[in-house]
């Protein structure tokens, strides 16, 4: 953090217009009404302020397309378990080589029948590789959605962090609207009275009339953003819509020179990546799964046949194999092998692809932050203190009556706009800084 750009903005809140009595007694009265007003919301209770760790935190445990993968991740693994079942026994039983008529089932005249009556069971055997590439493949199918859930909380974080930071710039507005609004009243005000006493013409007057009603427009407008903002904050935390809390208006400005915008570092931190990284692994996975059904499989098969009419009771016992390696029961096996290598290849494209952009996109933002940087610190140590004296110089002219209202409305608008720029510059500095801790995937 650089030490120079903090996040208070000084701003003049000099209340002393000179005249005569008159125009000094309706000062001090307007001066009292200020100081009410200021002091107002001290006394009324204060709704909880909520500080942007604590809403980070609240989205991670409680955002509904977060539990939706994890839902998703426990489905996977629940699946997973049942990777190394074997085949079911298959159980028979009926007549074995029965004649129609059934006379011939009886022993006539010394001879035996002719017929069984068979049970047989079946019992196809496991083929250790083939279950091991297969549990492999889907045990790791969960690793690709935990890596998307990430990189969605990422995401998730992102726009809260805008949020919060465009929420904390308008109450900084807010505050100086109306500290320039209390200073533009007064300037009326004592308009009015030097007007009433042939001191002041109204050339000025109803400029200063015109810009108070503007101060007031955008207090309207922004009140309605901080509404907004924290419609859109409770919907990312799940929680009621118009929860009231207030935010923490203290925030930091990161130094991001010390970080290394290569491919490593972005493998590294982004979830997005690290996804597809796993969608890599499981073609690989599902590649080997897909040979391994190219290996044999064994099984066993038992009979026993009870004889009519005298037969003798048999059995057969008879080992079985399954040879999908065949010419003609191969085709599919190996189309869908050559077709998962060609995805492995794409998926690897797409992965230098999303490290070539990021790594463009954060070494052009961080040149850009740098800059915004130096713009920020010269509002702050240059231009809004010098609009500071030059409104002070004009106030105490105004007030020894060598200056006119114009001129003194002017030295305000200017300082007003300004420091509403300044603003705006240092939200431009906060959402460049969000964007590049989506980039690095900074908490």
């Amino acid at each position: 953090m650089n030490p120079a750009i903090t996040n208070k903005t000084k701003v003049p809140c000099v209340a002393h217009f000179g005249g005569n009595k008159a125009i000094q007694h309706s000062t001090a009265v307007a001066l009292l009404a200020v100081v009410i007003m200021v002091c107002q919301p001290l006394l009324s209770v204060q709704a909880q302020t909520v500080q942007l760790s604590a809403i980070l935190d609240s989205i991670q445990q409680q955002n509904p397309s977060l539990k939706m993968y994890d839902a998703d991740i426990r489905s996977m693994d629940e699946a997973a378990k049942g990777a190394r079942s074997w085949m079911p026994p298959e159980l028979g039983t009926g007549l074995w080589m029965v004649p129609y008529n059934p006379q011939l089932w009886k022993k006539m005249d010394g001879a035996t029948g002719m017929g069984q009556y068979m049970i047989s069971a079946q019992q196809m055997l496991p083929n250790k590789k083939k279950q091991d590439a297969q549990a492999g493949y889907m045990e790791a199918l969960s690793t690709v959605a935990t890596e998307k859930k990430n990189a969605s909380l990422n995401d998730l974080q992102a726009a809260a962090k805008l949020n919060y930071y465009q929420w904390l710039i308008i109450k900084k507005k807010q505050v100086i609207l109306q500290q320039n609004k209390q200073l533009l009243q007064l300037m009326i005000q004592n308009a009015e009275l030097r007007y009433k006493n042939g001191l002041e013409k109204l050339s000025a007057y109803y400029k200063a009339t015109a810009a108070l009603g503007n101060i007031e427009n955008m207090q309207i407008m922004l009140d309605n953003e901080v509404v907004q903002k924290r419609i859109t904050l409770n919907t990312l935390m799940n929680r009621d819509r118009m929860y009231n809390f207030e935010i923490d208006t203290l925030f930091t400005i990161k130094d991001f020179n010390s970080y290394s915008f290569d491919s490593t570092t972005f493998i590294a931190a982004r979830s997005d990546i690290k996804a597809v990284d796993k969608d890599i692994q499981l073609t690989y996975l599902q590649q080997q799964a897909e040979s391994a059904k190219l290996k044999p499989d064994f099984g066993v098969r038992y009979e026993h046949m009870f004889g009519f009419g005298g037969l003798p009771m048999q059995y057969t016992l008879m080992a079985m194999v399954k040879l999908p390696m065949a010419k003609w029961s191969s085709k599919m096996n190996k189309a869908n092998i050559e077709s998962l290598k060609w995805k492995a290849a794409s998926l690897n494209q797409e992965k230098q692809s999303m490290v070539n952009q990021m790594s463009g996109m954060a070494t052009g933002m961080r040149a850009e932050f740098e800059s915004k940087k130096k713009q920020v610190l010269l509002y702050q140590r240059n231009i809004i203190p010098a609009l500071q004296k030059n409104f002070q110089t004009m106030q105490l002219a105004y007030q020894q009556n060598t200056e006119e209202l114009f001129m003194l409305y002017d030295a305000w608008e200017t300082l007003n706009m300004t420091q509403l720029d300044y603003l705006d510059q240092q939200l431009q500095l906060l959402v460049m800084q969000v964007q590049l801790d989506q980039l690095l995937e900074i908490k």
